[in-house]
């Protein structure tokens, strides 16, 4: 079916129309940043995405990792990544996002997003390595001591030493307050870490010289709970003085877990200072304050949680980008409606068109929604107005659990899409389909499931600051609906059902806000059809500006295809996807009641 292909012209009508990356360049930090440069970023990120990480991503689904009961336990990457990681790296693709005193480049989010969206649709596998280290890189700039970054930091931003996370423990999946891992002070400033961690995400490999891991665990004196968290950096080897690698530390992969995608990433189960015979505990440092790892590891979680949904975005572009070649190419069949004669290929069969569209239009969606949100985050972090920092950032806040949560739910149905397409070939795992739909299946799991980020999202973000920030967006869609009704035809219809979803936002919001207070279970029980509801309605929010931009461009006398087209796909996107707003806020308002009444032996 070929490789992947960026969608650039769509990524830069995003970026110039939806996220304004021309604003964004304006701001404090990004004078470097200009349009000619963003293309230029662009362009050789295809390239590489295209020609280096695409042709190994079936091939390292089907070797997959390797763990070896050597020197404690070691992984070994699939033929091909550890060269393409060296490639990476060169290439200073590692730093893109990093701040520039520690060699990154400092690009903005909002270009960035577009970068990392093509690593994931490429070859997802690989995609999380950087992923992982920027996020462990992100939390060291900003509560790392002086000591730690200049340790840490340069080799970490030039990719030569990994980074991971290390949350959940057998006993303490999403409930971090169960964390047993005790790290024990020496009296010179280390700590002995003790403990296991599973689930870590390229715990070990052999594509960096060193791994930075990120251990959340308690001191003796801690207190009780989530308060009693503290950070450490626990490397894989040691750093001598000079910078210089020492000795192996006493952190290992035991084992790897044989997971159903994703197979080209190890994800390991680590063992600090609890390996059996290798000594002592393994060395670590305090990042912060003591007690206070929770609110730092968050700082990793916030990125990683945005970047999961980008890898929902990714996997659905590839996912149809493979069953929209699939059905050109497939012959099968008669045209229904007799236009065309003899046998024809099926995706000019009406139901095939159907699927082919739904997953173009929620995933030119999913990118539009993700790129705006990366914007706001770059105005949040560098606008030189603190009160218009703070707006971007309660706008953000909002908005990433609908990003983690919508993109990757709406990924999973676009993947399952993909091997529908393909019919019986599509269950045949030598077409590639069902990797999508295997890889995908994790994005709605890890970093936090949707029930969690359902439950953030209603709790968190509406409940606690009584609905402020979600009726302003609201103010926003309402804006853009007013706009879009002053139109006629394919404008108008869509304005018509934007504004239907809005007022299915608006109902239940107000359920929210009326009930979470007194009775949250019930309110809880429509958690998740609210965030996807806010999901639906905020995509079809960006999907009516992008109708008014392209039809702005068909008036100014462009001739691409590429305008009509893309109103063509909002006001589909109108019809099947955000028709359906009305029914999810009848299951928010409605539905709590039978979810909790039938008792429990019934279930």
């Amino acid at each position: 079916m070929g490789e992947y292909v960026a969608p650039l012209n769509d990524m830069r009508f995003v970026m110039r129309e939806l996220a304004g990356i021309e604003e964004v360049a304006r701001l404090p930090g990004f004078e470097d940043v200009s349009g000619d440069m963003a293309d230029a970023v662009l362009d050789e990120s295809a390239k590489f995405s295209s020609g280096v990480l695409s042709p190994l991503n079936v091939s390292g689904d089907r070797e997959g990792i390797r763990w070896t009961n050597v020197d404690g336990g070691s992984v070994t990457m699939p033929a091909g990544f550890k060269e393409a990681y060296r490639q990476f790296i060169d290439a200073g693709w590692n730093g893109y996002s990093a701040d520039p005193e520690f060699g990154g480049q400092g690009l903005p989010k909002v270009l960035g997003s577009a970068v990392q969206e093509m690593w994931m649709a490429s070859n997802l596998s690989f995609s999380l390595c950087p992923l992982l280290t920027a996020g462990a890189t992100e939390a060291l700039e900003l509560c790392g001591t002086e000591e730690q970054k200049r340790t840490y930091l340069h080799n970490m931003v030039h990719g030569r030493w990994a980074g991971t996370m290390n949350l959940t423990e057998p006993q303490a999946g999403s409930d971090l307050a169960a964390i047993r891992t005790r790290a024990v002070p020496q009296g010179d400033g280390t700590y002995r870490i003790f403990g296991q961690k599973i689930f870590i995400t390229y715990g070990d490999h052999d594509m960096s010289e060193n791994i930075v891991h990120l251990v959340l665990a308690r001191t003796p004196d801690a207190p009780a709970g989530v308060k009693g968290i503290s950070l450490f950096v626990v490397p894989k080897y040691l750093v001598n003085a000079d910078g210089s690698l020492g000795a192996r530390n006493d952190a290992y992969c035991v084992s790897v877990e044989h997971k159903l995608g994703i197979h080209g990433c190890p994800t390991c189960v680590m063992a600090y200072g609890d390996a059996g015979n290798f000594g002592g505990g393994a060395i670590g440092t305090l990042v912060g304050e003591e007690n206070a790892g929770l609110k730092y590891m968050f700082i990793m979680m916030n990125a990683a949680r945005f970047s999961v949904g980008l890898e929902g975005l990714g996997i659905a572009e590839r996912a149809y980008q493979h069953a929209l070649a699939y059905a050109k190419e497939r012959v099968q069949g008669r045209d229904i409606a007799g236009r065309h004669p003899g046998s024809v290929s099926i995706s000019k069969h009406p139901d095939v068109r159907r699927m082919l569209m739904l997953m173009k239009s929620q995933i030119e969606a999913m990118r539009a929604l993700s790129y705006t949100v990366a914007a706001h985050h770059d105005a949040a972090l560098h606008h030189p107005d603190a009160a218009l920092r703070a707006q971007n950032q309660a706008y953000v806040d909002l908005m990433i659990p609908v990003v983690k949560g919508w993109l990757t739910e709406t990924a999973n149905e676009v993947a399952y899409l993909g091997v529908q397409v393909h019919g019986g070939m599509g269950f045949i795992e030598e077409t590639g389909a069902a990797q999508y739909m295997r890889d995908a299946r994790i994005t709605t799991i890890y970093e936090g499931t949707t029930g969690i980020q359902a439950n953030d999202l209603i709790g968190r973000k509406i409940a606690r600051e009584g609905g402020a920030t979600i009726k302003t967006v609201i103010n926003q869609m309402r804006i853009t609906e007013a706009g879009l009704k002053q139109a006629d035809g394919q404008l108008a219809a869509i304005g018509e059902a934007l504004g239907q979803g809005v007022a299915a936002v608006e109902r239940s919001v107000a359920h929210i806000l009326a009930g979470y207070g007194n009775d949250i279970a019930n309110v809880s029980v429509g958690a998740v059809p609210f965030l996807k509801l806010m999901g639906i309605v905020s995509g079809g929010w960006q999907m009516g500006r992008a109708a008014l931009s392209a039809q702005a461009k068909i008036a100014a006398g462009e001739s691409d295809a590429f305008y009509p087209s893309k109103i063509i796909t909002a006001r589909f996107f109108a019809d099947h996807v955000l028709a359906t707003a009305p029914g999810l806020a009848q299951i928010v308002v409605n539905g709590g009641a039978s979810a909790l009444e039938i008792a429990e032996e019934m279930l």
